[in-house]
């Protein structure tokens, strides 16, 4: 993930130059932007996944029906002949048993750098990390550096032990973590670069919060201690459940269907699941996850009506056709629509 990361940063970087050429120097609408273009990206695979899965929703009363027919039975042959059946089922309508996993597990890596990245943005995006460089070089040099940074990095949660605050690197994650109050505290500790300190932070300040929210830490800092911050998981919920019920409208999956009671059990975790990592992650990752949840209800919509237009037979056709293409490289002859009969002749 690192490489993908490293390339996701030098695209962080660029948005967050051209926002800043224009007089708006925030983190917040750069990440905004940049979900909106990896979303983009990811377009192509997302429609993929969308026709495997309207597909699917067809396909699922034969693969029920198959299932049942072989109900109970774990000899070798009537398991031989039931993948057989299956295995017609998905050529009658030109689908593979993996196509709706192999775009999400090209996702999945994607998403994982992405977070890495919003996570720890000085790490990736030069031009963020240079106003922290303006604070971390001059303070390594100071009269006992280490005792003081250790007591501020103590304060704000970060470990001492564990952690070579004589390494530049190092320095600036802290900083990153730093709240105003904490700037101020850095800023008594050493006054002789006071005047610095309040010149970089006051940039820092500015790319750091979204509408008073600090992108650099965590919403929860505890229950007595409620923020505007709170809105970021109560949102990221709220949209993730939003964008998962659009997805189910349009798979129409039949509540007996195999996978069923998991697209239901799904419409509840994930948004449990999006509130609780968004309150315990830096608020920069929830507002990701808010911007793509945000990003997938329109581009669902779109889909959604793009799909309930196609027409199925061209769709299993279309399917078909690249499946040949596929058989004929191996040397394989062609599969037909609604080949199952044949394939269970030969059973």
């Amino acid at each position: 993930m690192g490489p993908i990361a490293s390339v996701f940063g030098y695209i962080m970087d660029f948005l967050f130059r051209i926002t800043s050429s224009m007089g708006i120097m925030n983190i917040g609408l750069c990440i905004i932007l940049f979900t909106i273009i990896t979303k983009l990206l990811l377009f192509p695979l997302t429609i993929k996944q969308q026709e495997s899965s309207k597909l699917m929703s067809l396909m699922n009363p034969e693969i029920k029906a198959v299932q049942n027919r072989y109900k109970g039975k774990t000899d070798q042959a009537s398991m031989a002949k039931q993948q057989v059946e299956m295995q017609a089922v998905y050529e009658k309508y030109g689908s593979n048993p993996m196509a709706g996993c192999l775009p999400m597990a090209i996702q999945l890596p994607i998403i994982f750098a992405l977070y890495r990245v919003i996570y720890n943005i000085p790490a990736y995006v030069p031009s963020v990390r240079v106003f922290f460089d303006n604070v971390a070089n001059p303070l390594m040099g100071q009269p006992d550096y280490i005792n003081k940074i250790s007591e501020l990095a103590s304060g704000v949660g970060m470990a001492v032990d564990k952690v070579d605050y004589t390494v530049a690197n190092k320095v600036v994650d802290m900083l990153y973590k730093l709240t105003p109050a904490g700037w101020d505290t850095l800023e008594s500790l050493f006054p002789q670069i006071s005047s610095t300190i309040a010149e970089n932070a006051s940039k820092i300040e500015q790319m750091n919060y979204f509408f008073g929210i600090n992108l650099a830490t965590p919403p929860f800092t505890g229950f007595n201690h409620i923020t505007i911050a709170w809105i970021i998981p109560i949102l990221a919920g709220l949209t993730q459940w939003i964008s998962t019920k659009l997805i189910s409208n349009l798979q129409q999956v039949d509540q007996d269907a195999p996978g069923a009671s998991m697209m239901n059990s799904m419409m509840i975790t994930m948004p449990l699941m999006s509130v609780f990592f968004c309150f315990s992650f830096a608020s920069g990752i929830g507002l990701y996850w808010v911007a793509q949840s945000v990003f997938t209800i329109i581009q669902q919509v779109g889909i959604n009506s793009y799909l309930n237009k196609v027409n199925i037979d061209d769709l299993v056709q279309k399917n078909i056709e690249k499946t040949n293409k596929k058989r004929a490289k191996k040397g394989l002859p062609p599969t037909k629509v609604g080949n199952v009969d044949e394939m269970l002749k030969k059973i």
